[in-house]
Formats: structure tokens, C-alpha cells, sequence
């Protein structure tokens, strides 16, 4: 004959609650046209209604405050604040009270307990309150472990556990492009989306450049002497709503000779996001280091370092072009070769040696132009021959000037 033993019900008991702030009550407004049957009564009732805001009573947002009725959501990048308590139910003296907390994630076990030292002893009907925060860093399933062990009167050694699962959701979807400019910047768009339910005041989001780079935002523009955010003077983000960050990044000065010639991928900085939800909690997100292909400019490169914008019809105008030589092991011997175009025409000695250019190495050229068509003309027709491997490389296309008739001032 089998004999169900009744299961020993412990002397302390243990209650868990999330520690959150209330959040702002909302109506739902019933209203309808003077015209109708019912006339001015729904709106009345609106007005007279508490909850409702002064002059804006068909608006769903109230002002009053409700307490959170349920665990709620827990997005990446916030704090996890709890509360944990242990009461003693019984009528005797619990001694050497222990209680623990962790965090378990898919990949780290963390302990938030303040303090790891026993209670000595806990008379009836009091308790031992404890509360714990943790920054989300991970998304997927938490599990709050808290375990409790004590002493009783005789002796006893007694030890329990409970467990609190929840989920950690994604608050935002960030996408990246890079564009990679002919004078070695490189600009980066940041599409940032809100995909909660409620929405958000961007505090701040900025790029952390690597050792590389020197970082210049672009999502201000100068508005009387002061920068004004393109965003406009409210930083909301609503929900499902999406919004682009650009900056522009330069390679530092003892970087900038070797911009040329970097190969693979490179790395750029990191996003980093702050901002606040409901009634000010506050959350933030930095994304890992942000990575791009470096474009490959071949054993040569060649660059434009300075040209103007506009230019006269058939008058002379200046350009300075830069030579880098890519390859880190052979050194070469290059030849110039200018071939005038329909509209571009070269002005100066075509063929001339430009001498022996070393590993990672480069040089700078005047070269004088003249355009004898009117409009947006093509700067084409450079021909750089290596002399060691007789391999030669052509450079069309290399920039655009707006040629212009010569009645017309150019200003400088």
C-alpha cells in the first residue's frame, strides 16, 4: 500500500516583483457631430470626465498615472530593476538566512545580490528585502533564479528555489551603409527604426570612430549663428517610425598616406544610442564595431587633390592629381601619357618620365587643361605606364568641371 507524505511547507516565503515605473492613462474618446442624435453629450461627458486633458479631451493621452498590471516588456539596453523579499510566516526564529539571486542567459550565470553574507536571524513576521538592477545586454530568455536557505530552531537545514522567466526583446533595428568618397572619407548612414510600441525621445546617437578615423557629424545645420538639428527641436522617434543619421568620417593625419593603399576590411567605430521611454527610463544600445570593405584602387591609385568647380571656355585651368603606388613590394617606374578627348584638351608634354615611385609611396602633378565645349565636360585621358612591367593604366572619367563662356565671370 503506498502513503502520499504530505510535502514540508517552509517557514519563510518568498515573493519577486519588477520594479517599474507607472505609465500615463489612456481614454478611448467617444464623440460624435452636434448635428447627431445625441448633440453635445458625448463631448460633454469627455470634459467632465477626470482623466481627460484640459482642452484636448479627444486626445487618448490622460493625466493621470496607473500602476503596471503585469510583468510588461523588457527591451534590450534598459534596466532590470526587481524587488525581492522573504517573510517570515511562522512563529519561531529562523536563523542564518541566506538568500541569492542570479541572472541566467543563454551564455553567463550572473549574481545580482547585494551582498552574499548570511542573515544571523529573522523573528516572525518580519522579512529581509533586498533589491537588485542589471542592465540588459543580451535579447532572448532570462531566467531569475532566487534561492533561499536557513536554519530552523532545531536545527534544520532547509533550502529552497524559484524561478522567474522572461523575455528581452530588440527596441530598435539599426541598419548601416557606408559610401566610400574618391578623397578617402568615407560616409556612413545609420537607419535607426523604433520597433516598441510606444515612443522615444533620442537623447543622443553618435558614432565612436576607431583609431582611424576623425568623426564630423552631419544632422545639424548652422540656423543663426547656432547648430539646429534636422530632426527639428522635438527628438521623438513614434513607433514603427524610422530615422537616418549621416557622418562623415576623414582618415587621421599620420593615417592619411596609407588611406590609399589599405586593403580588406577595415574597421570604422561603433553607434552608440540613448534614449528614454514613458516617464523617463532610460535605455542604451551600442552596436559592435562597425566594418567595411576597403574599395580596391588596383597597384596604382590616382586622386584628385585639388580642381574647380567652374572654368572659362578655351582658357587654361589647373589640376593637382595624386599618384600612390598600392603594392607594399615592387617599386615602379612610371611613365605620363595625355590623350586629349572631344572637349578636353591637355596642355604640356605628353610621355614624360615621372621617375621611380617606391612601395607605398606616392607623388603630386600640376596638370593644365582647357576645354573648347561648353557645359558639364569630363576630365579623361590619363595613361600611367609602368616602364618595369610594361603595364599600362587608364584613368577616365576622373572628375566633372562646369565649363562656362567666357563672357561670364568666374568668381575664384
Amino acid at each position: 500500500m503506498e502513503v502520499n507524505v504530505p510535502k514540508q511547507e517552509h517557514l519563510l516565503a518568498l515573493k519577486v516583483m519588477r520594479l517599474t515605473k507607472p505609465t500615463l492613462f489612456t481614454n478611448i474618446p467617444v464623440t460624435c457631430e452636434e448635428k447627431d442624435l445625441p448633440g453635445d453629450l458625448f463631448n460633454q461627458l469627455m470634459r467632465d470626465d477626470p482623466s481627460t486633458v484640459n482642452g484636448a479631451e479627444i486626445l487618448m493621452l490622460g493625466e493621470m498615472l496607473t500602476l503596471p498590471q503585469n510583468f510588461g516588456n523588457i527591451f534590450l539596453g534598459e534596466t532590470f530593476s526587481s524587488y525581492i523579499s522573504v517573510h517570515n510566516d511562522s512563529n519561531q526564529v529562523v536563523k542564518d538566512i541566506l538568500v541569492k539571486a542570479d541572472l541566467q542567459t543563454s551564455s553567463q550565470r550572473l549574481n545580482l545580490s547585494a551582498s552574499n553574507a548570511a542573515v544571523a536571524e529573522l523573528k516572525p513576521d518580519c522579512c529581509i528585502d533586498d533589491v537588485i538592477h542589471h542592465e540588459v545586454k543580451e535579447i532572448g530568455t532570462h531566467i531569475l533564479v532566487c534561492a533561499v536557505s536557513y536554519t530552523t530552531q532545531g536545527g534544520e537545514k532547509m533550502y529552497f528555489r524559484k524561478f522567474f522567466k522572461f523575455q528581452v526583446l530588440k527596441p530598435l533595428d539599426v541598419k548601416t551603409k557606408f559610401y566610400n568618397a574618391e578623397t578617402d572619407e568615407v560616409f556612413l548612414e545609420a537607419q535607426i527604426q523604433n520597433i516598441t510600441t510606444s515612443p522615444m525621445f533620442m537623447e543622443k546617437v553618435s558614432l565612436e570612430p576607431s583609431i582611424m578615423y576623425n568623426v564630423t557629424e552631419l544632422n545639424s545645420v548652422g540656423k543663426a549663428g547656432e547648430c539646429v538639428s534636422t530632426f527639428g527641436s522635438r527628438a521623438y522617434l513614434q513607433p514603427m517610425d524610422t530615422r537616418q543619421y549621416l557622418y562623415c568620417l576623414k582618415p587621421k593625419k599620420e593615417f592619411a598616406e596609407k588611406a590609399g593603399i589599405i586593403k580588406g576590411v577595415t574597421v570604422i567605430g561603433k553607434l552608440d544610442i540613448v534614449w528614454k521611454t514613458n516617464l523617463g527610463e532610460r535605455g542604451r544600445l551600442q552596436t559592435s564595431q562597425l566594418q567595411r570593405m576597403a574599395p580596391g584602387y588596383g597597384d596604382v591609385r590616382l586622386s584628385l587633390e585639388a580642381i574647380p568647380d567652374t572654368v572659362n571656355l578655351e582658357e587654361p585651368f589647373h589640376i593637382t592629381c595624386k599618384i600612390t603606388n598600392c603594392s607594399s613590394e615592387r617599386t615602379m617606374d612610371l611613365v605620363l601619357e595625355m590623350c586629349n578627348t572631344n572637349s578636353i584638351h591637355w596642355c604640356g608634354i605628353s610621355g614624360r618620365q615621372l621617375g621611380k615611385l617606391h612601395p607605398s609611396s606616392s607623388l603630386c602633378l600640376a596638370l593644365t587643361l582647357l576645354s573648347s565645349v561648353q557645359g558639364l565636360q569630363s576630365v579623361s585621358g590619363l595613361r600611367l605606364t609602368d616602364t618595369f612591367l610594361k603595364r599600362t593604366y587608364e584613368y577616365d572619367d576622373i572628375a566633372q568641371v562646369c565649363v562656362v563662356s567666357s563672357a561670364i565671370k568666374v568668381e575664384s
